[in-house]
């Protein structure tokens, strides 16, 4: 069953359609949100991270809110990690005219407590698990959106590396055949990179974006840079496994920090997981030791342990998936 008002996520028109029609729509698409671009919204809110940790499962759920506007074209623009060069109105031009999105949100006739006109205002959003990672990205959400507010969401750093790599080999991003392969060349592969990210803005650098596998899952780096940048108070953190095995109430967590109007899908549903063989054990528990340092602070940073060293919890079964970001 697909959530409310969400489908499934595919036209199949679009989807049938020779490559060239597909580039010529988006072109099309980006050329006229952009000569319309004052008319359309701004994101309040955005999902930054992290890679493979269920963020399109969270997107899906919460596009399907009658309040909430998506891109236009896909989940995520990119804009403050590959495209900022692009500049403002080509950023604000993927997100859907005020007017739209208005008027699907008075159709809802959902409540709005303390709001004179009675209908709740729209608000844009997108998702990129590329954002919490890459060095400049931050600071320019910071300086474009100051008042945005930041949901991350968190997984067992041993899983979501694992799941990196299946999804990376089966992409293409990743040529390695082993997961172990790929560990021992992750340090040599992301020598320098971040350097040169913060030095040349125009540099992408495939191997800081798809085989960072262990240092993407040291979260309390990538936190600790944020609230250096957002204050606390626009941040709201998310356990994957929490969102996979108790939707509801998280979800309705996430809609009262954003104070959007109560609402939920029909259901909640995961995206682009990657089956494959099991994490070897002695490879999880050398991965957990590599980690358990970082989790160690992650939980005096967020005032609790993470779900996945919680005593007697088992959460590893999941894969929420999404695509590589």
């Amino acid at each position: 069953m697909s959530m409310q008002g969400a489908g499934t996520g595919k036209d199949p028109l679009r989807s049938s359609a020779p490559q060239w029609v597909k580039s010529s729509g988006r072109t099309v698409s980006v050329t006229f949100g952009r000569l319309t671009a004052s008319h359309r919204l701004l994101p309040s809110f955005l999902v930054v991270g992290g890679q493979r940790c269920g963020t399109t499962a969270l997107h899906r759920a919460l596009i399907a809110h009658p309040v909430v506007a998506g891109p236009v074209l896909h989940k995520g623009v990119n804009y403050f990690d590959l495209g900022y060069h692009r500049g403002p109105e080509w950023y604000r031009g993927h997100f859907p005219l005020r007017v739209t999105a208005r008027r699907r949100a008075a159709g809802a006739h959902l409540p709005v407590p303390g709001s004179a006109s009675g209908a709740p205002e729209p608000q844009a959003m997108e998702s990129s698990g590329y954002y919490l990672y890459h060095p400049l990205a931050l600071p320019r959400i910071r300086q474009d959106l100051p008042d945005v507010r930041l949901i991350v969401m968190l997984r067992d750093p041993v899983e979501r590396a694992y799941s990196a790599y299946k999804h990376g080999l089966a992409r293409g991003f990743e040529t390695e055949p082993t997961f172990e392969g790929a560990l021992e060349l992750e340090e040599s592969r992301l020598a320098g990179e971040e350097q040169r990210l913060r030095t040349d803005p125009s540099y992408v650098s495939h191997s800081h974006r798809h085989h960072a596998y262990l240092t993407r899952g040291r979260y309390v780096e990538q936190l600790r840079r944020l609230y250096d940048v957002f204050d606390p108070g626009q941040v709201h953190v998310v356990a994957s496994e929490d969102f996979s095995t108790r939707p509801e109430p998280v979800f309705a967590g996430i809609l009262d920090f954003l104070g959007l109007p109560a609402w939920r899908p029909a259901s909640f549903e995961r995206y682009n997981a990657r089956p494959g063989k099991p994490l070897p054990e002695p490879l999880r528990r050398r991965l957990d030791d590599h980690f358990a340092p970082y989790d160690e602070e992650l939980a005096q940073l967020l005032g609790h342990p993470p779900v996945w060293r919680r005593p007697a919890v088992s959460v590893r079964s999941a894969d929420p998936g999404e695509p590589a970001r």
